[in-house]
């Protein structure tokens, strides 16, 4: 008599673009938070329920998609100087590993491509939410990540000196992700 051993269920779900962003945050003149999003994001996350640390994520994010409240800056943003939006219109993201921490906290290390330069990264992540379903009956969750990188190091390294000292953006960015995903069938 043999024992059939059912797989584990890891379901699919895709970012819902029109209810996510990418939001970063950086000091701007070294008095004061500057903000911008993008929310041109796409991906799909392999999701293992009953264990959360077999789940997968990938996720892409259109430069192009940058806003900061000014047209001058989010220019200058996609140009060489910074993202170089026309050599590489995207930025990749995918998991690597996940870990659940004894306290609950969930972290997702992946591989983080900017400027076609990849670096392993470290999230905190919140979620994911329960499943709700919408209106049109699809299912959905929400998840929220947060992160710090250095900008330099992933060759976005223009700068200008303050006349009073310092510098004009700081190295340090946060990115906080806010993503719903649609369960597919």
């Amino acid at each position: 008599m043999s024992t059939t051993i059912a797989a584990p269920a890891i379901t699919t779900w895709n970012v819902d673009s029109a209810h996510s962003v990418v939001e970063f945050k950086v000091k701007h003149m070294m008095i004061s938070n500057l903000k911008g999003y993008f929310t041109g994001v796409t991906g799909t996350l392999s999701l293992d329920e009953a264990d959360l640390t077999q789940s997968s994520v990938e996720a892409a994010i259109e430069i192009a998609s940058i806003y900061t409240l000014d047209e001058g800056r989010d220019a200058h943003l996609k140009a060489a100087d910074f993202f170089d939006a026309e050599q590489f219109p995207t930025m990749q993201l995918k998991s690597t590993h996940i870990a659940l921490k004894s306290d609950g906290e969930l972290v997702v290390t992946g591989d983080l491509t900017i400027k076609g330069v990849t670096r392993s990264v470290k999230f905190v992540v919140e979620g994911p939410s329960v499943a709700t379903k919408d209106p049109w009956g699809n299912t959905r969750i929400g998840v929220a990540a947060t992160t710090e990188i250095n900008r330099k190091d992933f060759g976005l390294i223009w700068n200008a000196v303050l006349e009073a000292g310092g510098l004009m953006v700081s190295e340090d960015v946060s990115i906080t992700l806010d993503l719903q995903f649609v369960k597919q069938a």
